[in-house]
This record gives structure tokens, C-alpha cells and sequence, in this order.
């Protein structure tokens, strides 16, 4: 027999330890869109509990583990075509985020459906859900929010899939330039074109040019054995950039993400600023983060670009702290936000 549940406390220790796991549940991108979910210490009988409240999401359907599930009287199952479909018309009601909104001056000709069914609907959605239902292309980027119902791409669906991403969303490319000093007005060595197209392939070159970039010497510090060190690690870059792509603000600003690699730095500025609980007081903060572009996120994280939701400040700084180089510097405002991340000379 199955362990009977109660409403009584089980005499758990409620300390911040279990608070910050429960809490980091939204963290592992199991669930897309990412919940809206708080955790509290509550007082139950004169013992300690853990309140756990998830929000009904604004942008169904809802995924787990990229699976739609409903309740159909005390069980649960896989939602039908028609299932997702009606969870996708409650859409229409909602104050959705910019990135789920739809785009009425582009069409689904302006999606590489190629891109789409070859690659992205792969990595987005259980297999099994793919092998059992035949579905239109327009349902199939409907129930990922990059079309509406009835076929308008959404901001998400023209980032992600976009032929021309820059037609509709000006802002949705990146600028690089390197500089062979340490301020602007010095020589430009390295500028090339501004790197567009759909968010996959944005994400490639720029782990392409990054990578390029980077400088590996000799170090004679360590002992005998010769030992190389790149002048900025890798993983750090990645992760500030991602995490720029990840958060911009693509509606009101036309701007680029900027990427300006200098002698002594690199600094990355993103436009918009801070968004919903982070701000410019506790940006930074481990274990605290938002989503102004959900369905952006969710992209990132079935193409693999994110393991983990709200790590990636603490993981450039870790990185940077292990190759030896000084910290990143923060600067967010309520307009953009700019990293710097320092060189090894």
C-alpha cells in the first residue's frame, strides 16, 4: 500500500536550505514557460512548513519535460492536438509577455519552416508526442507560442525562425567590434557584419568569433610542466552573452546587444534594463532572476545554449576566479545593462 498523506507537519526541518531548493525547481528548465512560483516558511500546528505557490502561467500551454499534460478526471495524460489547441486560444486573453505577442506585419512565409521541423520542433518536444500526432506546422508553432492560433507569428517565433528577424524586430542582432587599445577612440582591428538571422544560427557565430578571440599564452608560473591559459575564459563570455540575449528588451529598444573587446576588457551591453523582480539594487544576486522573453529562454534551453536557469553570473564568475582573471564588473541601470569582464594581460 501507498504511504497515506495527511494534513499534519511531518516535522521536515523548514530551514533557508530547503527554501533555496525548493525554490531553484523552477531553475531546472523541466518546466517551459518558466513558472511563476514562491516559497514561503509558514506556520502550521506551531511547526514550520514550506508554502509552495505556482501561478497559473500566462503563455499556455505548459510543458514538463517537453510534454503537455492534463488531468482528465484522478488521472493525468498527454494532451490531444485539439487539447493544446484550446490551452493555446486562453492566450488571446492574457497580458502576454512582448516576446509571445504576435507580429500582424509578418506572415508564416517569413519562418524557415525547414529550420523548424528539421531542427527546432526536435529539440522542443518529446519525441514520442512528435511520432504519435500528425499536426499542421501552424498547430505545431502555435502550441510553442511562435504563432498565434491562427497563424501570425509571435515576436519569439521571428527571433527564433525568422529569415529576416530584423524586418520586424530591429533590434534582434549583435554588433562586435574589437579595438586594438583600451578605449574607443583606438584603431578598429575587428568589425565584421552584424551577426542576424534565426536565434540558432546567431548563437553559433558567436561562439564562433568569441572563440576566435580569445588569446592562449604560455605560463611559466605553474611549475615545470608548461601549462597554457587563455587571457579570458571561454565559459564566462558565453555566459554573459547568452544571458544578454536571454534578457534584452527587444520592445523598446531598436538597439543591438553590443560586444566591444578592448586590450584590457571586454564589455557586453545589453539594452533594457532590470526586469520584474530583479532590479538595479539586487541584480546579480544568486538564485534571483526574471523573464522579460520566456519563450526566447525556453528556445535556448532545448537548444541547449542553458542548462540551468538563473546560474550564469555565478558561473562567469567562477570561471573568471579560477583562470586568475579580477572579477566582472555589474553595471546595470534602468535603461541597459553593461558588463565588463577584465583581461589577463
Amino acid at each position: 500500500m501507498g504511504q497515506r498523506l495527511t494534513d499534519s507537519p511531518t516535522g521536515l526541518t523548514v530551514d533557508d536550505a530547503l527554501l533555496l531548493r525548493l525554490g531553484e525547481l523552477r531553475a531546472t528548465g523541466n518546466i517551459l514557460p518558466l513558472p511563476v512560483l514562491t516559497v514561503e516558511r509558514r506556520q502550521l500546528e506551531g511547526s514550520d512548513i514550506a508554502l509552495v505557490s505556482v501561478h497559473p502561467s500566462l503563455a499556455p500551454p505548459v510543458r514538463y519535460k517537453s510534454v503537455v499534460w492534463i488531468r482528465v478526471g484522478p488521472r493525468r495524460a498527454r494532451a490531444t492536438e485539439e487539447e493544446e489547441a484550446r490551452l493555446a486560444e486562453r492566450r488571446r486573453a492574457r497580458d502576454l509577455p512582448f516576446d509571445a505577442r504576435p507580429l500582424p506585419s509578418a506572415s508564416i512565409r517569413d519562418l524557415d519552416l525547414d529550420l523548424f521541423s528539421r531542427t527546432y520542433i526536435r529539440a522542443a518536444v518529446d519525441p514520442d508526442v512528435i511520432a504519435e500526432n500528425e499536426r499542421s506546422i501552424e498547430h505545431q508553432l502555435s502550441a510553442l507560442r511562435l504563432a498565434t492560433p491562427e497563424g501570425i507569428p509571435t515576436t519569439a517565433g521571428v527571433l527564433i525562425l525568422g529569415v529576416e528577424p530584423t524586418d520586424f524586430v530591429p533590434g534582434g542582432y549583435v554588433q562586435f567590434q574589437r579595438h586594438e587599445g583600451n578605449d574607443l577612440s583606438t584603431a578598429v582591428v575587428n568589425a565584421p557584419a552584424p551577426i542576424t538571422g534565426p536565434l540558432s544560427d546567431v548563437l553559433r557565430q558567436l561562439e564562433e568569433l568569441l572563440q576566435a578571440n580569445v588569446v592562449e599564452a604560455v605560463d611559466l608560473t605553474s611549475g615545470p610542466v608548461e601549462q597554457r591559459k587563455a587571457n579570458i575564459p571561454i565559459v564566462a563570455l558565453q555566459q554573459i552573452v547568452r544571458n544578454a540575449l536571454m534578457h534584452r528588451d527587444y520592445e523598446r529598444s531598436a538597439a543591438p546587444l553590443r560586444i566591444t573587446w578592448l586590450r584590457d576588457r571586454v564589455e557586453v551591453l545589453s539594452p533594457g534594463g532590470p526586469f520584474g523582480q530583479v532590479t538595479v539594487e539586487n541584480f546579480g544576486r544568486p538564485g534571483l532572476t526574471d523573464y522579460r522573453n520566456p519563450t526566447v529562454a525556453e528556445a535556448m534551453r532545448a537548444l541547449g545554449y542553458v542548462q540551468r536557469f538563473g546560474v550564469g553570473i555565478a558561473t562567469a564568475r567562477r570561471a573568471m576566479r579560477d583562470n586568475g582573471n579580477p572579477d566582472l564588473l555589474l553595471e546595470p541601470n534602468e535603461t541597459f545593462v553593461s558588463v565588463t569582464l577584465p583581461l589577463l594581460s
